[in-house]
């Protein structure tokens, strides 16, 4: 297994846990770390990393982690990373700001799948890692949640302009998540015994006067009824300036929002639509594929029933030209799309998706769209056509014009290529794949 990545966090929900918390360290960095490395090892039983990398990747141990920690250092501080290669993978970013006096460090932790933490026994692993941290390293503010539902909540700006939440934090109760650490001037402004009392699984107050709060016993179960109503009366009686049934609601709708949709796609844009969805962030993948499952393309109208003539004069020296085209187009983008140098129907999905997931269409001029990439396209179709299908050219003088014969029907590569490469809409409107489709589907 590689290292679980930012695009790997987006294809699958996971738990999030963040904290920045404050050290000094005037003693040492080693010594000043050394409470929240114990902790780790302690409890973090079935997630905890086995490998340190900064400039290079070592197995997981204290000296790697001090190695590592040196081996990045400036004189701002330190970043290393910590990952998990068996399952469930674990991402635990440690990012020092090394000053005079007072030093912090900011620490996100990711450990996918979501349901690793479906047992109590798991759940109180992390929340044990959490209670030590917090209890060892001052914090204003901690939690740990689903990454979908966090997206859906609008963390961490909720509604506010990010140059505002990046000056004021987390400064009031804007949501509750499945786990929250209260640092002491969140808990005074709200008031110690109000938030020593609220209805939750666990309120415990830790000994720097931060309060740890945790919903419910298991983290992967946050968006059941029985979840949600206890997260909306919490979160109320912390904020009784809103309304329950305005935020159980809300919390509702962020539930059904997650409820997975089975892909139902129409077959002959299935290939290219089935690779869409991980393109989205969780909180709206269901969502999408919701709309994609109703999508429905028109049906190609790029062909004729008899062919035009062949108008030009010099056959051979038109089909070396489309060559020259498609060899050009295949020069340029075989990095991207590797299978483009194989002119097969897989070549032209992967073209769809590299087209849409780039922008394409939207990051070039017009010049540029119809003076090379919708000729060079077009002439690249073709030649899948007669290579896949045993299609013929049928050329003419004017390029749109120029038809493939299969079967009993002719069809219209340019033309295709032109509507097709409008925008980015139109390239699923108008998608290579299921032009070839079409075509196959009449070629005898």
């Amino acid at each position: 297994m590689k290292l679980l990545t930012l695009h790997d966090l987006n294809k699958v929900d996971s738990l999030s846990f963040t904290i920045e918390g404050r050290f000094d360290a005037t003693a040492g960095v080693e010594r000043a770390l050394t409470p929240l490395f114990d902790a780790l090892e302690k409890h973090a039983a079935g997630w905890m990393p086995t490998i340190v990398k900064s400039g290079r990747k070592r197995k997981y141990s204290r000296e790697a982690v001090w190695r590592a920690l040196e081996e990045r250092r400036d004189e701002y501080g330190s970043i290393i990373g910590l990952y998990r290669l068996d399952s469930p993978a674990v991402s635990l970013g440690l990012n020092l700001s090394l000053a005079q006096g007072e030093s912090s460090f900011h620490s996100r932790l990711d450990v996918q799948p979501l349901h690793f933490f479906s047992g109590v026994d798991a759940c109180r692993t992390l929340v044990s890692v959490a209670r030590d941290w917090a209890s060892r390293y001052p914090v204003s503010y901690a939690s740990a949640h689903s990454i979908a539902d966090e997206q859906l909540a609008g963390s961490p700006s909720f509604g506010r302009k990010d140059r505002d939440a990046r000056r004021d934090g987390f400064d009031k109760i804007y949501e509750l998540f499945w786990l929250n650490i209260f640092g002491p001037k969140l808990v005074e402004s709200v008031g110690r015994e109000r938030m020593l009392s609220t209805p939750a699984y666990l309120v415990e107050e830790l000994p720097n006067g931060s309060v740890l709060l945790v919903l419910w016993p298991t983290a992967a179960e946050f968006a059941s009824e029985e979840a949600r109503v206890v997260q909306a009366r919490a979160h109320v009686h912390l904020r009784p300036d809103l309304d329950f049934d305005t935020v159980l609601r809300t919390l509702r709708e962020r539930s059904a929002a997650l409820v997975p949709v089975e892909p139902r796609f129409h077959p002959d844009v299935a290939p290219f639509l089935s690779r869409l969805p991980d393109e989205f962030s969780l909180s709206e993948r269901q969502r999408k594929i919701a709309e994609l499952n109703a999508f429905r393309p028109p049906v190609p109208e790029e062909w004729l029933p008899v062919a035009h003539p062949s108008d030009v004069a010099n056959p051979e020296r038109v089909l070396e030209s489309y060559g020259d085209l498609s060899e050009g187009l295949v020069a340029v983008l075989h990095t991207d799309v590797p299978s483009i140098m194989e002119e097969t129907p897989e070549s032209l999905t992967d073209l769809d998706f590299h087209f849409w997931k780039t922008h394409f269409p939207e990051r070039y001029t017009r010049d540029v769209l119809d003076g090379h990439t919708i000729p060079a396209l077009g002439a690249y179709l073709g030649d899948v056509l007669v290579r896949r299908l045993g299609g013929t050219w049928v050329l003419r003088q004017k390029m749109e014009e120029s038809q493939v014969r299969v079967g009993k029907r002719v069809w219209l590569p340019f033309l295709r290529a032109r509507r097709y490469m409008q925008s980015r809409q139109s390239l699923l409107d108008y998608s290579l794949t299921q032009f070839f489709h079409e075509v196959e589907r009449y070629r005898s």
